[in-house]
């Protein structure tokens, strides 16, 4: 049985330290057991710049067992499936402890993204770019990240600016965002209406 204090515990922790870190975690909605990830690119990375979503599901044996963790956002990266988001990190599956946090796996996930393991891959095409043709990797991955990680994020970040301006919370508008699939117009009228 997930223990849902101890979730509750960690998204106020992540809560807390969104500003130092970057890192954010929110519910998809009531069910504590989905979660939704944003991680920042690294600085000096292909990804620098790029704010990436990273779709978290709570298996039954939360903490005992790791949660699990794919991008929604696409990325080009040797140890990050390019087609379905899946990613290759050992504290994700066997060296996984209870000690460790939501918050401590996303900060092992973007250090991932600093330091790919090109001798461990879910990505063998990106990989073999990786070891192959290194430039080449380096621009289709900051291509990628210009695509997929900034124009959508930016738009996120817009609606989040405007709609604190009219006097909202912050993070009660994110959460309505994401309820409502980023529609601001919806997301107003249950800001609105609540």
């Amino acid at each position: 049985m997930i223990d849902f204090a101890r979730v509750q515990k960690e998204l106020q922790e992540c809560g807390r330290e969104k500003d130092s870190s970057g890192i954010r975690v929110s519910p998809k909605s009531d069910n504590l057991a989905r979660l939704t990830g944003i991680i920042p690119g690294p600085l000096g990375t292909p990804y620098e710049g790029g704010s990436f979503e990273i779709d978290i599901t709570l298996p039954d044996g939360y903490p005992f067992e790791p949660p699990k963790m794919k991008f929604v956002t696409k990325v080009w990266h040797p140890n990050i499936s390019s087609q379905s988001g899946a990613i290759c990190l050992d504290i994700l599956k066997d060296q996984w402890s209870p000690a460790l946090t939501l918050k401590t796996a996303l900060l092992s996930v973007q250090a991932l993204l600093s330091a790919p393991e090109p001798d461990d891959p879910q990505d063998a095409v990106v990989a073999q770019q990786y070891l192959r043709e290194y430039q080449t990797f380096v621009g289709t991955a900051r291509y990628w990240t210009e695509s997929f990680a900034k124009a959508s994020s930016l738009g996120v970040e817009e609606k989040v600016q405007r709609l604190v301006e009219m006097g909202f919370p912050d993070g009660l508008v994110r959460s309505t965002l994401e309820k409502v699939g980023g529609d601001e117009n919806l997301a107003l009228e249950k800001l609105l209406s609540s």
